[in-house]
C-alpha cells in the first residue's frame, strides 16, 4: 500500500533530484516517476499511477509535468505539493536554458558524448517501465490484446491525435471486454481538492484562453502578447514534448520575436538538459529581441506555457476520482491502462530507441543500464551518471 502523506519539502526534494537527472523526454520521465514513486518510495500504487497517466494523456499540455504535479498534490495533500513538484522538476532545466540564452552554454565532443549516454539510459528506463507496467496492467490475454492493439494504433497513426485515439480505443475495448473482471479497489486515489476548486481552475483555464487574445489586441504592453502566445501553445497541444515545437515556432519566429537560427540553437540545447522539454520556453523568453526578455521574459514564458496544463489537472482531479469508482469507468480504465502499455512500447522504439541506438555498443550499454535498474536494483540517478560516463567513453 502507498505510504502516508508527506510534506511539501519532501515533495520538492524528490522532484528536484529528478529535475537534475531525468533525461530522455516525457516518455522516459514517466518511467523515472514510476521507478521513484511507485517502486521505490511507494507514494502510489501501480494502478493509481496508470490512472494518472491515462488522465494526463487525455488533457492538453505536458503530460509528464502534469503527472508530476498530480503526484505532488496527492503526496502533500494540497496544491502546494503540486507546485513544489512542478518547481523541483522544472527549475533546473529552465535555469540551464536561461544560461544558454545568455551565452553561458557551449558544445563540444564531451557534451556530445555525455548526451549520447543520457539518451541510452532513457532506453533502459522506458524498457523497465514497459516491462513492469505490462506485468501489472496487461496480465491476461484480453488486456495484452488491448495493449497490442494500442501499439498498432500508435504505430499506424504516429501523432498526438493517434496517442489520444489509442487510449480511446483502449477505453472502449475495456468497456466491452473487461466488464466481467474483478472490480479494482476504489480507494487508491484520495484527491485532496474540492469540486469548487476544480470548477474555479477550469473557469480560469477557459477565461485566460479567451481573454488573453483580447487583452493582447487592446493593451499596448508586449508582455501580454508574449503571455498569450505561450499560453496558447500550452493549451492547444496534446502529447507535450516535441509536439509543441511547431506552435512555439509559429508564435515566436513568425512574428519576428526571435531568429530562426536562435530558435534552433535553443531547441538543440533543450535536448541536452534534464526535465521537461516545455522549459524550452524559458530560453525563448530570455532570448526575445524586444522586452520583456531576459529573466523577466523567461519567467513570463515559462509560467504561461505550463499554466494551462496545470489548471486542467487541478480542474479534472476532483471529478476523476469519483468517475473512476464506477464499474463502467473501472472497465474503461482497465482497457485504457492496458493501452498506456502499448503506447509506451511504441514510444520505446520511436523516438527513444531510434534516437539513441546506432550500433551494437549502444545496445550493450543500454542493456547494461537496464540490468542495473531491474536486476541490480541500482538507484536510477546512479545509473544515469554511469551511463552518461559510458556514453562519453564510447564517444572517445
Amino acid at each position: 500500500m502507498p505510504d502516508r502523506a508527506g510534506s511539501v519539502r519532501e515533495v520538492f526534494r524528490a522532484f528536484l533530484l529528478l529535475g537534475l537527472t531525468a533525461f530522455g523526454g516525457p516518455v522516459a520521465h514517466l518511467g523515472y516517476f514510476r521507478a521513484a514513486f511507485v517502486m521505490r518510495r511507494r507514494w502510489i500504487d501501480e494502478a493509481g499511477y496508470a490512472d494518472l497517466v491515462a488522465l494526463c494523456q487525455f488533457l492538453p499540455g505536458p503530460a509528464s509535468s502534469q503527472v508530476g504535479f498530480a503526484l505532488g498534490i496527492l503526496r502533500a495533500g494540497s496544491l502546494w505539493g503540486g507546485l513544489a513538484a512542478f518547481a523541483g522538476f522544472t527549475l533546473p532545466s529552465a535555469l540551464l536554458l536561461v544560461g544558454v540564452a545568455y551565452g553561458a552554454g557551449s558544445g563540444g565532443p564531451i557534451l556530445s558524448g555525455l548526451l549520447h549516454g543520457l539518451k541510452l539510459v532513457a532506453v533502459a528506463v522506458v524498457a523497465q517501465a514497459v516491462w513492469g507496467m505490462a506485468r501489472t496492467l496487461a496480465p491476461d490475454r484480453t488486456r495484452a490484446g488491448i495493449a497490442l492493439g494500442a501499439l498498432w494504433f500508435s504505430v499506424l497513426a504516429p501523432t498526438a491525435l493517434g496517442q489520444i485515439g489509442a487510449i480511446l480505443f483502449g477505453a472502449l475495448a475495456g468497456l466491452v471486454l473487461c466488464r466481467m473482471a474483478v472490480p479494482a479497489p476504489v480507494d487508491r486515489l484520495a484527491v485532496p481538492l474540492s469540486r469548487r476548486t476544480g470548477f474555479v481552475a477550469l473557469g480560469l483555464f477557459s477565461g485566460l484562453l479567451v481573454g488573453l487574445p483580447v487583452l493582447a489586441a487592446t493593451l499596448p504592453w508586449h508582455g501580454i502578447a508574449v503571455a498569450e502566445a505561450f499560453y496558447r501553445a500550452g493549451a492547444l497541444v496534446f502529447g507535450g514534448g516535441h509536439v509543441v515545437l511547431p506552435l512555439l515556432r509559429a508564435g515566436t519566429v513568425d512574428p519576428g520575436w526571435i531568429g530562426a537560427d536562435a530558435f534552433l540553437a535553443g531547441y538543440g540545447a533543450a535536448q541536452a538538459v534534464p526535465g521537461p522539454l516545455f522549459t524550452f520556453a524559458a530560453y525563448l523568453g530570455a532570448a526575445l529581441t524586444q522586452p520583456p526578455n531576459g529573466l523577466l521574459g523567461a519567467g513570463l514564458a515559462l509560467a504561461a506555457i505550463f499554466l494551462p496544463g496545470l489548471l486542467l489537472v487541478t480542474g479534472a482531479l476532483p471529478f476523476w476520482d469519483d468517475l473512476r469508482k464506477k464499474p463502467l469507468a473501472q472497465a474503461a480504465l482497465r482497457g485504457g491502462n492496458a493501452a498506456v502499455v502499448g503506447l509506451l512500447a511504441a514510444a520505446l522504439y520511436d523516438p527513444v530507441w531510434t534516437g539513441a541506438i546506432g550500433n551494437a555498443r549502444d545496445v550493450a550499454l543500454a542493456a547494461t543500464a537496464f540490468v542495473l535498474l531491474t536486476v541490480g536494483g541500482v538507484a536510477p540517478w546512479i545509473v544515469v551518471g554511469l551511463t552518461a560516463l559510458g556514453g562519453l567513453a564510447l564517444a572517445g
